[in-house]
């Protein structure tokens, strides 16, 4: 009986049709990536959209928003309620979404067939994406965005697998629905997402999903969790539609116009990352063995020039790179298998140029708030605050401070219980829609470029220069209900 017991027991046998999962070299793939962005989560100054998500959600938390829906707000408010102005804790989800991201790489490619070595070479395409590399600690809506994709492709492509081994599990589309409630509770892109699959499937296959009572289920329960968002943008005239003007009128500043979102939809990949990405597409459409996984090629390529057409943002292909780089992998996994080349080696040089890049991306995170021509949120609340208490207490009281930009009236916000200040207003974006000043304000202190207010007060007076000077409007025409209207854009 002892020795029975310490004879060594035998491992359980991996799940019919799937190679043995690489647990440990990708959790550390996925715990260097975490403890690269914990670290560089201390540094710097918060980002523009991101202190923009700490601002909406800690003042201003509601069902919806002008451009983007309720979640990433959301969860800024709660990790600055568990501790108050810590940066790391602010950003902790962020972290673990991003390398969460890198571990379903590699469990995208096992339900494709791949083997340890595929798995292992998946995560890390997944965590040198020079994108991810970028965003990963920041708190917002593109950050969580990539792993909820990358969950509901791994969600069909494994439903797709069980159907072909006549061990078909519907339950997997119930889940689908729930996660792509959540992410439409995060970013409106995956509607995008939903729109190219739908007619990628109808087009190539496997149509058998739509038959499938359970997937109309997924569909309610994503219809179910999305409806407050939806309602919201209703009821306030669908602003979201209009941010897509927005986006391609700033796309030649962000990303240089069409062509230059055609590159950076690709190369945001990563080097090693692109070169795999333009593989899967290759082999999504000639490999025989890939051929129920084809609508993801037909839908990325439906995605792609959609968004090339539209000029939009270089990051929205992201959560998509992951099911095409794994069908990449398990393609050049089935050709060493056939015929082993002694050169394999040679293909850790462009990882090795991925985490080279990867690494500067990551630092570069830390440094580009800058690059907007925006002093730390720290300088603009001391100095606005500094301005602000100057004023004779009378005034103080009619006195309103308003930002230019959402950016700047976020980082006053944020900074309201460390620095004297009122609440904060701008016309700009989300915040035009947060509320005007009361009637009774006759004053504005205003930080920024005061070009579109100065015409409703008869005195501008700038008090304090700098990169974001404050100016003091005084002398208001007209009440605030006939001044915000005029005042309220988007771009």
């Amino acid at each position: 009986m002892k020795s029975a017991v310490l004879e060594p027991q035998p491992r359980p046998p991996a799940e019919p049709g799937l190679r043995p999962l690489a647990k440990w070299p990708v959790l550390t793939i996925a715990g260097l990536v975490a403890v690269a962005h914990l670290v560089m989560s201390a540094v710097g100054d918060y980002w523009i959209d991101e202190v923009y998500m700490l601002a909406a959600g800690k003042y201003h938390l509601d069902w919806g928003y002008v451009d983007q829906p309720p979640l990433a707000p959301l969860i800024a408010a709660a990790m600055d309620w568990i501790a108050p102005g810590s940066m790391i804790v602010l950003r902790l989800p962020a972290v673990l979404a991003t390398a969460a991201a890198v571990v379903m790489c590699a469990l995208l490619v096992r339900e494709l067939g791949g083997d340890r070595r595929a798995q292992v070479l998946a995560a890390g395409a997944g965590a040198t994406g020079l994108w991810t590399a970028l965003v990963g600690h920041w708190v917002t809506p593109y950050t969580f965005e990539p792993l909820q994709w990358l969950v509901l492709s791994w969600l069909l492509v494994r439903w797709i697998r069980l159907r072909e081994q006549g061990d078909g599990d519907d339950r997997l589309l119930l889940v689908f629905g729930l996660v792509l409630g959540v992410a439409m509770q995060t970013k409106f892109q995956v509607a995008l997402l939903c729109a190219a699959l739908l007619i990628s499937v109808l087009l190539v296959g496997p149509r058998d999903v739509l038959r499938r009572p359970m997937f109309w289920g997924g569909v309610g329960i994503a219809f179910v969790i999305a409806a407050p968002t939806v309602l919201w943008q209703a009821l306030h005239g669908w602003p979201q539609l209009q941010m897509g003007a927005v986006v391609a009128e700033e796309s030649p500043l962000l990303s240089g116009g069409r062509s230059g979102t055609a590159v950076t939809l690709v190369l945001y990949a990563g080097v090693a990352g692109a070169a795999l990405f333009l593989i899967g597409l290759w082999k999504l459409f000639r490999s025989a063995e890939l051929r129920p996984y084809r609508f993801f090629a037909v839908a990325s390529i439906l995605m792609y020039a959609f968004f090339v057409a539209t000029a939009a943002r270089p990051y929205y292909l992201i959560g998509m790179y992951g099911v095409v780089i794994a069908a990449g992998l398990v393609a050049l996994q089935r050709r060493r298998e056939a015929k082993p080349s002694r050169w394999g080696w040679t293909a850790w040089f462009p990882y090795a140029a991925s985490v080279a890049l990867a690494g500067y991306m990551v630092w570069v995170s830390t440094v580009i708030s800058g690059s907007f021509g925006m002093p730390t949120s720290d300088e603009i609340a001391r100095d606005t605050s500094a301005a602000f208490t100057a004023l004779p207490p009378d005034q103080r009281a009619h006195t309103a401070v308003v930002g230019d930009s959402y950016i700047a009236a976020s980082m006053l916000e944020v900074n309201r219980t460390r620095y004297e200040l009122p609440e904060t207003y701008s016309p700009h974006r989300g915040y035009g829609y947060f509320g005007q000043p009361d009637e009774q304000i006759d004053s504005v202190l205003f930080v920024g470029d005061p070009e579109e207010i100065r015409q409703h007060f008869t005195e501008v007076r700038k008090i304090k220069d700098g990169t974001l000077p404050i100016w003091l409007c005084t002398g208001k025409i007209g009440t605030w209900s006939q001044i915000w209207p005029q005042l309220k854009t988007l771009s």
